[in-house]
């Protein structure tokens, strides 16, 4: 009995999906395993079974575990091969002042220079490659460690919680794109005013798996698809496969995009599995975000095609129209905005002149090298 309840268990752990994929497999290997055991165990002490017996009853639990596990790990194999992964962004390859960083520079020294005192920043993932080429122009040399908040001074947290910080006065400027009904309500109840400093324009895109033969959708029904009334590809010219429409966290700056693009409609609620964490928290390790060739998914240009390079996604065409630095220059592309350098209006004043150096033509230099879009010139 006891070799093959240890046979059960050598099988499951052996036959089971990867512990990594979330830790449910080693979960229900244990419950497996004690279920059996304490089964076992009963008919053992308390029942009239013959030894033979006992031992066809311990067969079939082995057999039903290996084929339970094997199942599970056929499950985990299969869709495997049929996820969309974002490839984890490693901040420290744009970290300022550092040997062969992927950060734009200027040609000559700038003409602004900050001392000793520092403005506190922080952002969104997808702007950081941006404001550290600001800090790497501006800064005095020093350790601007991205992943730590508690001791550098510039930092790349979330867009949300780069609101709060700057909000509860732990940060000075924020990158991001503009804030969501919530982040401003959270400001208003502080007696906090942003001011806001436009200094880029960015596309809002979507983008599906690279075997979807659907290239290009138009705007009215990327929001159906998000309002949950067209739920199939075949009524866009797809496959006739369920669309799975994921979503992001509340608070984030994509998230805000897609509920403003939205307009007068009403945003479907996602399901908790369809709406993974992607750009957000303070992303030490790699931010996966796991869908499926039925799925739909949305970002920003600039971290899907240049931040993100190794996946398996096509970006969509929006009313015919690819989302690429002319598109969004010359407004052709139909969903595009400004992003923004956020502070307090009480601190505006002190950090005006960072904030000008910005929207200057060093500044804006800087914008276009990193690969985003400049403000358009008066």
């Amino acid at each position: 009995m006891v070799a093959a309840v240890f046979l059960s268990f050598v099988a499951a752990i052996f036959t089971m999906g990867d512990p990594i994929e979330g830790g449910r497999p080693i979960i229900w290997t244990i419950w497996y395993v004690a279920v059996f055991l304490i089964i076992m165990m009963a008919l053992y002490d308390f029942s009239k079974l013959s030894k033979t017996r006992m031992k066809r009853v311990a067969l079939v639990g082995t057999v039903v575990g290996v084929v339970f596990f094997s199942s599970v790990k056929g499950y985990y194999v299969y869709t495997a091969g049929l996820r969309i992964e974002e490839r984890g962004v490693e901040l420290l390859d744009y970290k300022p002042f550092q040997q062969d960083s992927n950060l734009a520079k200027l040609d000559a020294p700038a003409s602004f220079k900050i001392g000793s005192d520092v403005p506190r920043l922080d952002g969104a993932t997808a702007l950081y490659p941006l404001y550290a080429a600001f800090v790497e122009a501006t800064y005095p040399s020093g350790n601007y460690d991205p992943y730590r908040p508690d001791a550098s001074r510039v930092v790349s947290t979330t867009t949300g919680e780069a609101y709060d910080r700057l909000i509860y006065g732990q940060a000075d400027i924020i990158f991001v794109a503009g804030p969501s009904d919530r982040q401003i309500a959270a400001a208003e109840r502080t007696d906090v005013k942003f001011n806001m400093t436009p200094i880029g324009r960015e596309a809002f895109i979507f983008f599906v798996h690279e075997d979807n033969p659907v290239d290009s959708l138009e705007l009215e029904e990327i929001q159906q698809i998000y309002a949950g009334d067209i739920r199939n590809w075949k009524e866009v010219g797809g496959k006739d496969d369920s669309i799975r429409a994921f979503q992001r966290p509340e608070g984030s700056g994509s998230q805000t995009a897609l509920q403003r693009m939205m307009g007068e409609r009403e945003l479907m609620d996602a399901p908790v599995e369809d709406v993974p964490e992607g750009m957000g928290g303070i992303i030490e390790q790699a931010a996966v975000y796991q869908n499926h060739k039925n799925a739909i998914g949305f970002s920003f240009r600039f971290y899907a095609s240049e931040m993100i390079t190794e996946h398996d996604i096509k970006l969509l065409q929006v009313n015919g129209v690819a989302p690429t630095v002319e598109t969004i220059a010359d407004g052709t592309y139909p969903i595009t905005s400004e992003f923004y350098a956020i502070t307090t209006e009480e601190r505006y004043e002190q950090y005006k002149p960072f904030l000008d150096w910005m929207t200057s033509e060093e500044g804006q230099a800087l914008v276009e090298q990193t690969g985003y879009v400049p403000l358009a010139k008066d």
